[in-house]
């Protein structure tokens, strides 16, 4: 690369030397064709001064060159065709990859034998162990006695192991106690804005609450109970359904829970 940029320097000299004859000709300093051009100023320079090592490859150096001719009306094509003939040399490829084949030949037997000799340390001790266990006799002997003479065998009597006593396990069927139905149950199918007041005036819930929703309330701990949109509320007192329609007035549902549990409508 630094031969042939040297090489189209010696003929980009000659186009350099005519671009600012003719720079100079029509009163352009290096500052305006650099605009004109939108290129540095150093560039402009270095075409001029025959720099073309410091521009980069020779094929951007031309494109830039043309660029500057077609600016100020200068042929420089003959020029550029003898530094792009100049530039074009054969190259000598040198290859850095090259091994020996008796190098190559040595790495592969060398790899072989390793594997040869990791597959042996592996596999000759669990032979020889394998073929251990198989030589071994067997350390069970025989319990039965030879009998004497003029003794009769008889049958060797194996006493049975002794029975552990189990303690009985006694399934209860006996059902659990049924959880108490919640005094009272609230289940919205549509939004409603919701008030419940405790016994004694306390706000337990207050707010709007949507479809999908539901509370529940414990026996004793309900005392007032304000439902809007009651049209979209379902309410059970003591797991029964509740006709809200008694208590109701403008879709607007109010009535309070006793301690029997029993509904009252609020008087208004």
């Amino acid at each position: 690369m630094i031969e042939s940029n040297q090489s189209a320097t010696e003929f980009g000299g000659r186009c350099g030397a005519r671009l600012r004859e003719a720079r100079e000709a029509a009163g352009l300093s290096i500052e305006s064709v650099a605009a004109q051009l939108k290129m540095p100023a150093r560039v402009v320079r270095s075409l001029e001064s025959d720099d073309w090592s410091t521009l980069g490859a020779p094929v951007f150096v031309r494109g830039q060159v043309r660029s500057y001719a077609r600016l100020l009306g200068v042929d420089v094509d003959p020029l550029l065709e003898q530094a792009s003939i100049a530039t074009v040399r054969a190259s000598n490829l040198v290859s850095h990859n090259h091994t020996p084949t008796y190098r190559r030949v040595a790495e592969q037997f060398t790899r072989r034998a390793v594997y040869v000799v990791m597959t042996a340390a592996i596999a000759v001790p669990v032979w020889f162990g394998a073929t251990y266990k198989l030589r071994e006799p067997s350390a069970v002997e025989s319990l039965e006695l030879e009998p004497s003479a003029g003794e009769v065998a008889t049958p060797a009597v194996v006493a049975a192991p002794p029975v552990r006593e189990r303690t009985p396990v006694v399934a209860s069927i006996a059902s659990l106690p049924a959880k108490p139905a919640a005094a009272l149950t609230l289940s919205l199918t549509g939004d409603s804005w919701v008030q419940v007041f405790s016994a004694d005036g306390r706000e337990l819930e207050q707010g709007l609450l949507t479809a999908g929703q539901s509370r529940s309330y414990a026996a004793g701990e309900v005392g007032r109970v304000v439902i809007g949109n009651s049209a979209s509320v379902q309410v059970l007192n003591a797991g029964r359904a509740v006709d809200l329609a008694p208590f109701s007035r403008a879709n607007v549902a109010r009535f309070t829970l006793s301690s029997d549990g029993s509904l009252t409508p609020v008087v208004q």
